[in-house]
């Protein structure tokens, strides 16, 4: 089964799922065909597949995928839908996450060393000194503002100035606190992340 985690419930619903298929077995599951202008194999794995899963988490609801399009600053949106939608990918992963009112963020990253090097220009400084040379707590807080600026749906922000994330302590999950601060007005945005084995997932609350 590629669909390894789903939570749902009447007003929202997420998953995760790992990519075993095959180009052709996704398109199956879908009805859709991956972009030709996606070169690489592994996109358009990660595009079908994500589709496969936004599919499937909305026939919970009863209701049917009918595709995604894009604003100019890159949020998607359910065609057929009122839907609130984010998604997030980092191969062999993707996940998604619907919501019936309110706007949402998703994000994915894998723990990786090259977050000990961007850390510095990613951060603000009360979060890096907290965060340390933690891989995992530095890909919480990567995860952290991603999913942030797409709730905040533009992306003209920066990272260390616009999108703070309130210290926090690491654990299996939990929950945390974000702020988007534009033009001297602050935003709170609560917040929750997974660990799994060499990934993170955060989203908003």
């Amino acid at each position: 089964m590629p669909q390894i985690y789903q939570e749902v419930s009447e007003t929202r619903a997420w998953g995760l799922w790992k990519i075993e298929e095959s180009e052709e077995t996704l398109r199956h599951l879908t009805s859709e065909i991956a972009p030709q202008e996606i070169k690489h194999p592994e996109k358009r794995l990660e595009y079908l597949a994500v589709r496969a899963l936004i599919k499937k988490l909305l026939l919970v609801w009863g209701a049917n995928f009918k595709g995604l399009t894009k604003n100019e600053h890159g949020k998607p949106f359910l065609k057929n839908l009122n839907f609130h939608v984010s998604l997030s990918h980092s191969f062999p992963y993707v996940t998604a996450i619907l919501d019936k009112e309110k706007t949402v963020g998703i994000d994915l990253e894998h723990s990786k060393a090259k977050l000990l090097k961007i850390g510095p220009r990613m951060l603000h400084s009360g979060e890096y000194e907290d965060a340390g040379k933690d891989i995992t707590k530095l890909c919480v807080y990567w995860c952290a503002k991603e999913t942030m600026l797409k709730v905040y749906g533009k992306k003209d922000l920066i990272f260390a100035e616009n999108l703070l994330v309130e210290p926090f302590i690491l654990k299996e999950k939990g929950n945390f606190v974000g702020r988007i601060i534009v033009n001297n007005q602050t935003t709170t945005i609560p917040l929750h992340y997974r660990l799994f084995k060499d990934f993170a997932i955060v989203y908003n609350l």
